[in-house]
Order: structure tokens, then sequence, then C-alpha cells
């Protein structure tokens, strides 16, 4: 009998760090909570254009697959359920995608991301069941650390070539993440707690400064946040079961999973406290969340990776961060005008964050490996680390069939089958 929602009232605090179970005063819960959603809403965004679905869909599932997850791990896992990148490739192999505009062949994707939540959710099923040991057997701290770390290297690209067009923009991303860095060093209380909220809003008054008061580069358009109406439905769509799309979209379920016990060991190795115990509950939340996702016209959605990243700059890990942030992701999921005002931060200025929060996701994996007293002295880890992180970074890409790993998949079922094989001759070895 699954007992998913629990009364756990949360600790008031002030300062320090602040523990899942424990929350600040709600005014600066609702400002960390606003953090948060920033800090996801690029990737959010930016994975489904890239895939061909409606942005605004897309944050709103992600705010109704949080509160999901939420209610289904009993408010004890810090987590914010985001678009997933791991989707991209699979999801443009089955439809065909030409890669701009709406993607005539949704439905076919939906499907198979509909399908990938459910063996989600028997993952999870499984796991809670059983026991954790399996899993963390089949995916020691050695191979979730490298696909942590490979997250942030992966997604590290995107910043660095596509999200600056010249030579001003780079100086422009630059800026971004030295004004990130100085409040995070040199300011103190909540604005250092702030840094990426902050640090963006320096950047982007700046920017808009530079472009449309001197003429230094290309001037932030402000008609879209004029004209936009600030209520709208979001456009739904309904998914359609296809076998081929199954097959080429379901298997990413494995990715989800490796992602998601990423997020729980590098949230334990930041908080010392020991959340596997919910690693079930939070498979279950995450595959849940993707079937409603997928269901109504959204993206596959995974424990974020870019809220691992502000929770290691805050130190405040509070549950009650993310049913703020949740709800306000709903709220710009039915209002064009808030979604253009997100728009209309300069992609520069959006490529400066990413930068400073895929390299701290990136710290997040290496942080797996030193909590956990990883011993690099030992061949089988140093190889298994050495190989993903190349596999990830570099976008190794294997093909069978019509069927295609990249990247992240690449590294992440790398990992586990590399690891697995080393691991049973080092046995050997020994006996």
């Amino acid at each position: 009998m699954f007992h998913w929602i629990e009364k756990s009232p949360q600790a008031l605090e002030h300062g320090g760090v602040i523990a899942p179970d424990e929350r600040l005063p709600w005014p600066q819960t609702s400002i960390m909570g606003v953090q948060h959603v920033i800090a996801m809403f690029g990737s959010t965004i930016l994975a489904p254009i890239l895939m061909g679905f409606d942005p605004n869909v897309a944050v709103l599932m992600s705010g109704i697959g949080t509160l999901i997850f939420f209610l289904i791990t009993g408010g004890k896992v810090p987590s914010y359920l985001g678009s997933s990148f791991a989707f991209i490739a699979v999801v443009s192999t089955a439809t065909a995608y030409a890669g701009s505009g709406p993607n005539p062949a949704i439905g076919l994707a939906l499907g198979g991301i509909v399908v990938c939540g459910l063996l989600y959710t028997l993952i999870g099923v499984a796991v809670h069941a059983i026991g954790t040991r399996w899993i963390e057997r089949l995916m020691p701290p050695v191979v979730t650390g490298a696909i942590v770390a490979v997250i942030g290297l992966n997604l590290a690209s995107i910043p660095v070539k596509n999200m600056a067009a010249n030579n001003f923009e780079s100086w422009m991303q630059v800026l971004t993440f030295v004004c990130i860095a100085l409040v995070a060093v040199f300011t103190r209380g909540m604005v250092q707690r702030l840094l990426i909220l902050v640090g963006l809003v320096i950047a982007s008054v700046m920017y808009v400064l530079l472009t449309n008061g001197l003429g230094w580069g290309k001037p932030v358009d402000f008609s879209g946040i004029l004209n936009a109406p600030w209520f709208g439905w979001p456009s739904l769509s309904a998914p359609v079961f296809d076998g081929k799309a199954i097959l080429l979209i379901a298997p990413v379920a494995i990715i989800l999973v490796a992602e998601n016990l990423g997020h729980i060991k590098a949230v334990t190795a930041m908080t010392g406290r020991n959340i596997d115990p919910y690693m079930g509950r939070a498979f279950i939340g995450d595959g849940v969340a993707t079937m409603v996702s997928g269901s109504m016209g959204g993206t596959g959605v995974t424990t974020y990776a870019e809220n691992i990243g502000v929770m290691a700059a805050t130190r405040i890990y509070s549950t009650a961060i993310f049913l703020v942030a949740a709800a306000l992701a709903i709220l710009l999921g039915f209002s064009p005008k808030f979604g253009e005002l997100i728009r209309a931060i300069p992609i520069p200025v959006m490529g400066g964050v990413s930068i400073v929060v895929f390299g701290l996701i990136a710290v997040a994996g290496a942080r797996i490996w030193v909590e956990n007293k990883v011993d690099f002295s030992q061949n089988k880890n140093l190889i298994v680390a050495a190989i993903t992180l190349i596999l990830g970074t570099g976008d190794f890409t294997l093909k069978f069939g019509d069927f295609a790993f990249a990247g992240i998949g690449t590294a992440t079922f790398g990992a586990i089958l590399l690891y697995a094989l080393l691991d049973r001759g080092s046995r050997s070895n020994a006996q």
C-alpha cells in the first residue's frame, strides 16, 4: 500500500542551510521559487522548441508535474520537473521533424512519451517494492556522478555555441556570469541567495542600456510583451500510439532513471540527509508526471538539473520552494504576456546564466564522487568516469537502424554497461 501524501509541516528557519523539511518565511520562500522558475525556464522552453512543441504547454505541464511529484514523494524530495533534453533526438527521429515551427507529427511523439512514462513508473514501483539495492548496484556513485556531470557538460555547447551570434553578444555573456559571480561572492543574506535572479536582472538592464540606448547591438523588442494578452488557453494535443515511435522513445525511461538517481544522490550529498528511501516514489512521481504531460501535449519531464545548480549555490533545499515554483509555472502556462516577458530576456544574457547553471550541474556530479569517496586509484572507476565524460561531452552517437543514442543517452547506457563489465572482471581477478 502506497502512502503518497504525508503531513509533514516544515520547520521555519531564517538563515543558514535550509533543509528539505524546513523553510524560510513565505515572502523569501516565494522569491526563491521565482528564482528556480527562471533557472529552469530557458531549458524548459528551449527543449519543446527544438522538438516543435508548444512552449506554453511545456511550462504549464512542468508546473503540474512538479505538484504531482511533490504529492507522490510526500514533499520529501526537493525537485522541479522540467522538459527533458533526453527526448530531443528520439522525438526528432520518430516524427521526422524538420527543426522549425510546430511539429506536424506531435501526436506520435506524445504516444511514445506516455509509454515512456508508464515504463518509468513501473521501474519506480519495483524500486519501491523491492528496495534500492539493485538500482544502486546498477548505478553506483561513480556512474551517477559521471551521468550528472555529463548532463551539465553536454548542455555546455548550447550557450557557448548557440546563444551568442557575434563578439558583442559573447562579451554580454561574460558580463552576465561575472555579475552572477560578483553577487555570489560579495553580497550577503537574501541578495546572495538570489544570485541567479539578481545577476540576470542586472545584466538584462545593462544589455538594454547598451543596445536600445547606445545602439551597440541587437535591441530588445518589447512589442511582444505589449501586444500579448494577460491570459490565454494553451494549445493542447492528444497522443497517437504508434509501435515504431514507441520503440524509439520509450527506452528514454532508463536515462530518466539515471537523471533522477543522480539528482537524489546530489541532493543527499549537498544536504547530508538520506533521501534514498524515497527513490521509488521519486521515480513514480516523475513517471506519472511524464504520462500526464504527454497526454496533454507536453514534453517528457525529469528532475531538473538546473535546480541542483541553484540549490548548490543558495544552500536552500526546502521543498516548499518548489510548490511556489510550480504554482508560478502554471500561471505562466496560462499567460502569453508572461511568456513573452521571459522570451524578451536577451539571449546572450540567458546564455551567461546557462553557463553558470550548467557548470554548477557538472560540479554537482563531481561532488557525488567526493562525498561518496569514489576511489579513482581503481582502474574500473577511472575508466568508467573518463569514457563517460568524453562520450557525453562530445555528443557521441550510436545508431541501431532507425534508433539512435546520442550524447547523454550514449553516456548513460555506456556508463552502466561498462561499469557492470569492468566490475565483474575485477571481481573475477580478485578471486
